[in-house]
This record gives C-alpha cells, structure tokens and sequence, in this order.
C-alpha cells in the first residue's frame, strides 16, 4: 500500500513570530548594511558601549543584590529594543530610541547604571531616523534638560548632572556628523555609478548609430554589385567580373571603416571615469579641467581608468585642492597621462593608493612618475607604451586652462 502524504509540519505559531520580529524590514538599518555590502551584524559592535552598564557599580554603591536583580530584568529588554530599532522600519525607530530612553529615566532613583540606556537611547533617536541636524538638537536639548531635571530631583551629585548631559550632546553630535557624511558618501557612489552607465548608454548608442549608418549603406551597394554581377555573367563575364572585384572592394573598405567605428567604444569607460572624477572632485569644490580621452587598446583603457580613479580619490580626501588638471598626450609609440593639482602637495612616500597605481601600470610595462612640493600641488605622470598601430592623439585643446608647472627634481 502507498501511505497517504502527510501534511507538510509547520513552524509552531511562536517560532514564526520570533521568525518575522528579526527579519529585517527593507528600510531598516541592517537591511540598509545589507545592500552596502557589509554584515548585518555591523552595527551590533556598538553594544560593547554598553560594558557601561557592569563597569558603573564600580565608581558608586559597588555590586549589591539590587543592581544584579535589575540588570537581569533590564539588560535583555535593552538588547531587544536595540535589535528592534536596528530591524524595524525607520519610521517605527524613534518609539524605541525613546523607549531606551524611558527606561533610563525610570531607574535613575535605584539604578544608576541605567544611564547607558539614556545615551544609547539619545545617539539611536538620530540613527533610526532621518532628522534634520537641527531638529535631532532640539530633541537631544530637550531629554537632557529632562535627566537633569530628574537626577538634581533625585540628589545626583553635581558633577554627574553635568557630565552626563555633556557626554550625551557629544556623542550624539558625532554620530549625527558621521550619519551626513555616510549619507552624502552614499549618494555620491549613486551619482558616480549613475555617470558611468549613462556614458555607457551614450556610446552604445552612439556606435549602434554609427554602424547602421554604415553597414546600411555599404551593404545596400555591396547587394546591387553583386546582382549587376549575376545579370552580367552570362552575357558579359569581363564586367561581372568587375562588379564582383568592385564589390570585395567595397566589403574591404567597410570592413575598415566598422573597425574605426568599433575603436570609439575602447575610450568609453575612461570617458565614464572622467566625468565621475569631474562629479566627486566638484563635490569637493575642486575644478577638474581635462581633455576628451583619445583612441586606445583597451587593456591600455581599463588600466589607465584604475589609475584615475585612483588618482582623483586622492585629490579629493587629501590634496585640499582648488582645481586639477588631466591630459593626454602621445610621444612616439608611448601614451602619456598626466594629472596634475594645486593642492598642498609634500607627498614623501607611497600609500595604498599610490602603491596600488604603480602597480596597475607596472602591468601595462609602462612607468608612473610623482612630483609633489609641499605648498605647490603633485603631478602624476604616466607613461605606458602604444602598439605601432596607434593613431596620433591630440594634446590638450588649446582653450583648456593650462596646469601650473612644478619645479622639477620632486620626489618620484
């Protein structure tokens, strides 16, 4: 006998419901680290802030049976509202950012380790939640004219009345800074990656144009050739014979002409990177005046579009520039990419990024050059070689602002 299927098992009601409170919802903080590439459990490193909480008995009353029953009672109910605000979506974080923070107050008369919860409770009031600075100000303000209201009420000592507002602004100062700056880094990567794929767009665009102009054309001829070619073999083989010669002609030419078409292509990923360099360094208020790139091979194109972006993240984090400079220029069977800033220079020794741009031409069998006088900008100079094939590049255009030269003799 076949025995009957079984219903499936399901998950017990309870399973199911822990099951959903730690799926994290689309617009929360751990999906948010999800899609950044990091690990959900990011920003759980910040739960080693709340040592607080068994290191504060030290420096009063010390570790009575009092303080252990109600950490037992409060600590995990902070680690859920913690988990919670993390999970939860943005706009129910503040409930328990406030929550942390009621529970703090609360324990104040016995419990003075619960002052972790307020600050953590503060600083997480702005991390759930978009805020504008000011607002979030407000708010921080206005919890702790709270605590010290409460704590001179409870017979706080003086000193931890005014410390504990101080170390609350503080921190939730940094961590609202630091919440604008990721926020801005985020969106400058959107805008960077948005740039590249529309250049992208753009020259697919551009070459499918390129080519059905041609090939319609030229196969449009290549056809009538070849059909005078068969009504004219019979009767008159010397001039099929030429048609058909025209017509190998003809098929050669465009065949020449669809490979110039298709070297456009070779320049887009470097034009892409150009233009986000010009992005991130405007953010910067940096100028970038440069040159369309030319025609190249492109494993010369990719290596060059490393380098470069290498070289623009430099000027932005470090240089304190106001403006930079790119160019390209061939000298014999060599390519030469120079980028060039007005910033505070005294580059001495290679950093990751430098070191990392050596490497990456070293494998093209090319050479790269740093010249960086404290107080007079650096200019980094590439050089790598060229098949014989290559035609001619431009040097920059005449009305591109010139570049300030640097003494020669800086540091390589």
């Amino acid at each position: 006998m076949i025995a009957p299927d079984r219903p499936a098992l399901e998950p017990p009601v309870s399973s199911r419901w822990i099951a959903s409170l730690l799926r994290p919802a689309p617009d929360s903080s751990v999906a948010d680290n999800l899609r950044r590439g990091k690990p959900a459990w990011a920003d759980a490193v910040h739960l080693l802030w709340s040592g607080w909480v068994f290191f504060t008995p030290i420096f009063g009353t010390g570790y009575t049976l009092r303080w252990l029953w109600l950490t037992l009672l409060t600590y995990p109910v902070f680690l859920a509202l913690y988990a919670r605000l993390l999970l939860a979506p943005r706009h129910h974080g503040p409930r328990y950012a406030l929550a942390m923070v009621a529970m703090g107050l609360s324990l104040l008369p016995w419990y003075p380790a619960g002052i972790s919860y307020f600050i953590f409770g503060c600083v997480m009031l702005r991390v759930c939640r978009e805020t504008g600075i000011w607002r979030y100000l407000v708010q921080l303000l206005v919890l702790n004219a709270l605590f010290v209201g409460i704590a001179l009420w409870v017979g706080y000592p003086w000193q931890l009345v005014v410390w504990i507002p101080s170390m609350g602004l503080i921190i939730g100062i940094i961590v609202n800074v630091e919440s604008i700056n990721k926020d801005r880094d985020a969106a400058l990567q959107l805008s960077q990656e948005e740039v590249r794929r529309l250049a992208a767009t753009a020259e697919r665009e551009r070459i499918g144009r390129d080519l059905h102009d041609l090939l319609g054309h030229t196969l449009s001829l290549i056809t009538l050739k070849l059909e005078l070619s068969r009504k004219l073999f019979d009767r008159d083989p010397e001039g099929s014979r030429r048609e058909v010669t025209e017509a190998e002609a003809i098929a050669r030419q465009a065949l020449a002409e669809v490979r110039s078409a298709v070297t456009g292509i070779r320049a887009s990923d470097l034009a892409a990177e150009l233009a986000s360099a010009r992005l991130l360094l405007e953010c910067q208020h940096v100028h970038l005046h440069y040159a369309p790139p030319p025609p190249m091979p492109p494993e010369v194109e990719r290596g060059l579009s490393l380098v470069l972006r290498e070289a623009a993240t430099n000027i932005a984090r470090h240089a304190q520039a106001h403006q930079a400079w790119i160019r390209f220029e061939q000298e014999g069977r060599s390519l030469l990419m120079e980028i060039r800033d007005d910033g505070r220079g005294g580059v001495q020794a290679d950093g990751n990024g430098l070191g990392g741009m050596r490497e990456r031409v070293t494998a093209l069998h090319g050479t790269l050059v740093v010249q960086s006088v404290k107080g007079e900008g650096t200019c980094v100079t590439v050089r790598v070689p060229l098949p014989a094939a290559t035609a001619a590049v431009a040097a920059l255009p005449a009305d591109l602002p010139a570049a300030p030269s640097l003494p020669a003799g800086g540091p390589a």
